[in-house]
């Protein structure tokens, strides 16, 4: 693999790295003087040149969103997805925790691009820490004029909160997050309109993720054309990469998205390698939600495209879950499906439902009372579900059934091989739920 010269994480490891004057002695909070500079439009024309695509899953190109925004608009709300509830995520953290004024520098910029005059800082409740750190940060700009009015002394305002959600899973989700920012239970809402139209207190509303906007001043600083020449045509920018399990150096990792899962495990710079010779048998690459992958599909590209081609739903959050070959695959299936039916909100029936029935028959298999019909069963469950048939307000169906489906498909012989050796009388056991 080439060289590659961190772009997020270049604070990381530096003493005093949360400190405003730290950042600004690295050459932070000078984008933000360019940006100023220039036209708000120029600045959503920039970002829309350097084809950032949002980081927080679903891959959106994040100038194009901002262009959404109505002409006529007089109130603007921007919210920045720090919510980081896919598991096992953990990269939007560690920017906040090791350089938090990155992110306020991009969220100036993004604010002064729709011009926003409020911006919202959403977090997980257990981001206890982030928090406490974020929001000195967050003084200690307004302290140096950096935020409030007329920041960095030119005729632009905005106003930087710092909130904490009630945490769940669907506030991941844009409208979600808006409803809990407002004081309501976390759940979506039905689209159109988009929040871009009505979003935040029914006003246009800007939401993307922490890492998307911590790319922001990089872009403005180097030029779209820079960021362009990072990574695959498709795909471009740095980005960060989360790998957890039975690796070496589990971790958080920053290169460009031409990285390959082997290499995310193996490298000596990431992953290197797997622990006491152990070998993968499964890696959960974006986050459990995309779906899952098999020892012999490690050459697949951690891009917005490549996932795809073997079954995924897309990149997702880039964080690898590696899975090693003593694992139970039933425990596996369990786990994925147990974690949905607990999250779902239960607004739309066939997630509810369906989410708690595939927990129901992944549970009936692991605990070894499972029949081969079981596996089809749990398919055509999936495939009742989700934004992709039309049937639901938001993705989380999507998520819940993709890990399903390419667990069952891509381990079958595994699953078929442990439900045949299991005991005769348990296999009669019946629909009903196993206590």
């Amino acid at each position: 693999m080439a060289s590659y010269e961190p772009i997020l994480l270049r604070n990381r490891g530096v003493e005093g790295s949360r400190t405003l004057k730290v950042y600004e002695s690295r050459g932070g909070y000078q984008a933000v003087r360019k940006a100023l500079k220039m036209t708000p439009e120029a600045v959503v024309e920039e970002v829309k040149k350097a084809n950032l695509r949002g980081r927080g899953g679903a891959g959106f190109p994040a100038g194009m969103k901002w262009s959404f925004l109505p002409k006529d608009r007089k109130v603007t709300y921007l919210c920045v997805n720090g919510d980081e509830s896919e598991p096992p995520t953990f990269s939007n953290r560690v920017l906040m925790e090791h350089d938090p004024h990155q992110l306020i520098e991009g969220v100036i910029i993004a604010a002064y691009a729709v011009q926003a005059q409020v911006a919202y800082i959403y977090l997980r409740v257990e981001f206890h820490e982030p928090f406490h750190i974020l929001q000195r940060a967050v003084d200690e700009a307004y302290a140096k004029g950096y935020l409030g009015r007329k920041v960095f002394g030119s005729d632009f305002s905005v106003d930087v909160y710092v909130h904490r959600g009630a945490g769940a899973y669907v506030c991941g989700e844009e409208t979600g997050l808006i409803e809990s920012l407002e004081g309501k239970r976390g759940w979506p809402r039905i689209k159109p309109p988009f929040p871009a139209i009505e979003g935040l207190f029914r006003k246009p509303t800007i939401v993307n993720n922490v890492e998307t906007l911590c790319n922001v001043p990089h872009i403005i600083e180097r030029g779209a054309s820079w960021f362009t020449g990072v990574g695959p045509s498709h795909s471009t920018g740095p980005k960060l990469f989360c790998v957890s399990g039975p690796v070496k150096r589990p971790g958080c990792y920053e290169w460009s998205m031409d990285i390959t899962v082997k290499e995310l495990i193996e490298d000596p710079r990431f992953g290197g390698g797997m622990r006491d010779g152990k070998k993968v048998k499964c890696v959960l690459p974006g986050g459990i939600s995309m779906g899952a992958l098999s020892a012999s599909e490690l050459h697949m590209k951690m891009d917005f495209e490549d996932p795809r081609k073997f079954g995924l739903l897309g990149l997702g959050t880039a964080a690898a879950v590696v899975l090693d070959e003593s694992i139970d695959i039933r425990i596996v299936l369990r786990n994925l499906a147990r974690f949905y039916a607990m999250e779902s909100c239960g607004q739309c029936t066939q997630c509810r439902e369906g989410t708690s029935w595939m927990h129901k028959i992944a549970e009936r298999i692991a605990r070894g009372a499972g029949r081969l019909e079981d596996l089809d069963l749990i398919l055509q469950t999936a495939r009742n579900m989700g934004m992709m048939p039309g049937l639901s307000i938001c993705g989380l169906p999507d998520g819940a059934t993709y890990p399903i489906e390419t667990v069952v498909k891509k381990f079958r012989g595994e699953l078929e091989e442990r439900i045949r050796a299991q005991f005769p009388e348990k296999t009669e056991v019946s629909l009903a739920v196993v206590g």
